[in-house]
């Protein structure tokens, strides 16, 4: 039984970042504009997004439904988040309610230790916004892990240690 658990476990970073890497092929383009969605399982069109539809988009190609998973929490757990009002349309496109579901799921590790790919990474940026991005398995020039992101279209760059690293998180917990 146990064994199994683990194989399903380790066989998630694969298809993670085969669906990230997917992304990189749509034609995405940057826009946080607020948009209504059907609950559970609503997206934004795919050719619009930003770094939170990146995860959201691969924990979906595995059957993880972080919108309703965020909201879910939050219903139960608001004085954790950082805005009370629930709302299914935005709640999981933000990144800070992304970093309190995921370290309330137990998945928060050590920043800047034993990054694995398929880990989640948890940035403030030079201009002090939030960020986030998937570990996939490719290294860069820098030796570690490249990262998927959105800052005006998907990209899979040699990033983990450009910016600020204020989250890593391995969901689910395993």
């Amino acid at each position: 039984m146990i064994a199994i658990v683990l194989l399903a476990q380790t066989s998630l970073a694969p298809k993670l970042i085969a669906s990230a890497r997917d992304q990189l092929t749509w034609g995405t383009t940057y826009d946080p504009s607020y948009t209504s969605l059907k609950y559970p399982g609503g997206d934004v069109d795919r050719k619009l997004g930003v770094c939170t539809d990146v995860i959201i988009r691969s924990f979906r190609a595995v059957g993880i439904d972080l919108q309703q998973k965020i909201i879910e929490h939050k219903r139960g757990h608001m004085a954790l988040y950082p805005k009370g009002k629930l709302d299914p349309n935005i709640d999981h496109r933000r990144v800070k309610n992304m970093a309190v579901y995921f370290k309330a799921a137990g998945s928060a590790l050590p920043l800047n230790q034993d990054w694995r790919p398929g880990d989640v990474v948890y940035w403030i940026l030079d201009n002090g916004r939030d960020h986030i991005g998937l570990v996939t398995d490719r290294k860069g020039p820098s030796g570690k892990f490249e990262v998927v992101h959105n800052m005006s279209t998907p990209l899979e760059e040699d990033v983990l240690g450009r910016w600020k690293i204020v989250g890593h998180y391995r969901y689910p917990k395993r």
